[in-house]
């Protein structure tokens, strides 16, 4: 699951991105309202983090942007205490949520995945596929209640094919959600990473679609 950061506060924008990167996500971090529409317009995100008073170009301006382009990636804005107008502009223009600062970073985590999980269809926390069960939460993965030892290459791979139960996901998309914009990405790494899953999680969910990619679905559905 991949993040972008927009917040020209370099502290703040650090502590987020961390705390994001703790929890397993790759983040993509901007420091101004251009940047960060530039990211956010050429870059496929699971979910933006948009402070709304930011230089060059300003956050409500950025979304409204994003919006007009057809960009429907999840989007929390960050608002100062005081400023309930920052709001609702940022919630007209397409903000899915947003947050009041001063925060707690824990609280941007859980709206994230909250985010995330509804973007992608899912209501609970927990995803279950067959016997395979993530807690987004914890960012842990089990299989018949047995917990998993996965790289945070694995889990990732695993959490977007899961969150995506069911569809086909191509490696280039894999690799677009796996990787920050400045890592050296290989497709030829997915194949790996999908057999070290294969093997630890024992049970055989992830399809291979030739030419077109993987896909992960419960038993009673596979075809």
């Amino acid at each position: 699951m991949r993040i972008l950061v927009v917040e020209d506060d370099v502290n703040l924008n650090r502590q987020l991105a961390d705390t994001l990167k703790e929890a397993g996500y790759v983040v993509d971090q901007a420091f101004d309202g251009e940047e960060g529409h530039f990211l956010g317009d050429t870059e496929p995100y699971d979910a933006i983090i948009l402070d709304i008073g930011l230089p060059e170009m300003d956050g409500v301006t950025v979304l409204e942007k994003w919006r007009g382009a057809g960009r429907g990636v999840p989007v929390l804005i960050l608002t100062a205490r005081d400023r309930w107008s920052d709001k609702v502009a940022g919630i007209d223009a397409g903000a899915d949520d947003y947050v009041t600062k001063p925060f707690h970073v824990e609280e941007v985590l859980a709206r994230i995945r909250a985010l995330i999980r509804r973007a992608a269809g899912h209501s609970s926390s927990e995803i279950i596929c067959g016997p395979v069960r993530l807690d987004t939460k914890t960012s842990k993965a089990m299989v018949n209640g047995v917990t998993l030892k996965l790289t945070s290459h694995e889990y990732r791979l695993l959490a977007y094919l899961m969150h995506h139960m069911g569809e086909v996901v191509s490696r280039s998309e894999l690799v677009e959600h796996m990787y920050d914009q400045d890592f050296d990405r290989d497709s030829n790494t997915i194949e790996v990473f999908v057999g070290r899953l294969r093997k630890k999680m024992g049970v055989d969910l992830i399809e291979t679609v030739r030419g077109l990619g993987y896909r992960i679905q419960a038993p009673n559905n596979a075809h």
